[in-house]
């Protein structure tokens, strides 16, 4: 996962000195970076409003290409299922933690891999491009 910070000023850029280790960073803006980062490749993707998370666990809504539903936890220890619709968490299952959102979505979804490699073919042949 990423190094920890604490900001003072939401709206002030990022500075090293404002890097503190150990700082328990906001789950939810964790969240909403994860979903920003790979809505291009699934039908559904948004940090939920009805499960309370805490500033160290936050839950996302995810619908796959293939129309699958799914909540997820995002927490230190990575990021899981937790239950097979949106807005659940059942307790009864344990499934395995990944590192990254790219991993557990590879896991879930064919059509999540055809998205994310056809992007990056995409983005490759832009970059070809732009140095010709």
């Amino acid at each position: 996962m990423e190094v920890d910070y604490k900001l003072e000023d939401p709206k002030a850029p990022l500075e090293e000195s404002s890097v503190q280790l150990g700082d328990v960073k906001d789950m939810r803006l964790e969240a909403e970076a994860v979903v920003s980062d790979v809505m291009f490749a699934v039908s559904h993707m948004a940090v939920s409003q009805a499960l309370s998370g805490s500033s160290d666990t936050a839950y996302i809504n995810v619908e796959t290409r293939e129309g699958d539903r799914y909540c997820l936890e995002l927490s230190e220890a990575g990021l899981r299922v937790v239950g097979r619709t949106f807005d659940q968490v059942d307790e009864s299952q344990r499934w395995p933690h990944h590192e990254t959102v790219y991993s557990l979505l590879d896991s879930l979804s064919p059509g999540y891999r055809d998205a994310f490699g056809n992007e990056l073919l995409r983005r490759l042949e832009r970059l070809q491009q732009n140095a010709q």
